[in-house]
């Protein structure tokens, strides 16, 4: 894939900050008209904190049969620390390295992290679809802001995710006795069509497929990768 530089990447909170409010700005919440969103991909990356790397993979499935059509990685040099609601300056530069190495591409991209529920409305979801003009959606395991009643107890039940007096997200049940997943929209994309991507990605098990398959696919790659003790 071709991806242009959007912008430079800040080395600290207050810039970061003024960044993600700058570019929220610039995030469409308004879902493609008639696309298929049949080639999906799913991005993750894994840490060695002591080491100072992070690794990524992405990788990308055709629906309805799941089945694999590429996967690409990457690994870089950590050049941001963790902090809450910054993760994407973190995890992005190595995640943009291994989306470049791409052959095609994607009709939606899923990350494990959130988009819109945000403590800007800016989350990781939302970050990488400004960089790579695509439809993005965040799927994260637990809830980083928001307000919302626990869906009902079977697969496709759902409640609004509600923050600072809007729409964000979606809480929503994809396996039976299993914990709800926060789903969110992240560019090019509406609440309702992130919630169906998600739901028609979760046949096999609570995370969607294709992030499901991008983490086990990462952690491979960096147990692999040399000079990994």
């Amino acid at each position: 894939m071709n991806i242009p530089n959007l912008h430079a990447w800040p080395k600290d909170y207050r810039s970061a900050t003024e960044l993600q409010r700058s570019l929220s700005e610039r995030i469409s919440l308004t879902a493609i008209e008639d696309k298929d969103y049949s080639l999906v991909a799913g991005a993750d990356v894994s840490g060695v904190f002591a080491r100072g790397r992070l690794w990524a993979a992405v990788v990308v499935l055709k629906l309805p049969g799941f089945e694999v059509i590429e996967e690409s990685y990457a690994t870089v040099n950590v050049e941001f620390p963790y902090i809450p609601g910054l993760l994407s300056f973190r995890e992005l530069p190595v995640m943009l390295e291994a989306m470049r190495k791409l052959n095609s591409v994607p009709d939606v991209v899923i990350c494990d992290g959130q988009g819109l529920a945000h403590p800007r409305f800016f989350g990781l979801a939302c970050h990488l679809g400004l960089w790579l003009n695509l439809p993005t959606v965040g799927c994260a395991k637990s809830r980083l802001v928001g307000e919302a009643s626990e869906p009902g107890p079977n697969p496709g039940n759902w409640r609004s995710l509600r923050y600072k007096d809007r729409n964000v997200g979606a809480v929503l049940r994809t396996r039976n006795k299993s914990k709800p997943v926060f789903v969110s929209p992240g560019h090019l994309m509406d609440i309702r069509t992130a919630r169906r991507i998600v739901r028609s990605c979760c046949q096999r098990a609570r995370l969607p497929e294709p992030t499901r398959l991008a983490h086990l696919a990462v952690n491979r790659y960096r147990l692999n990768d040399q000079g990994v003790d």
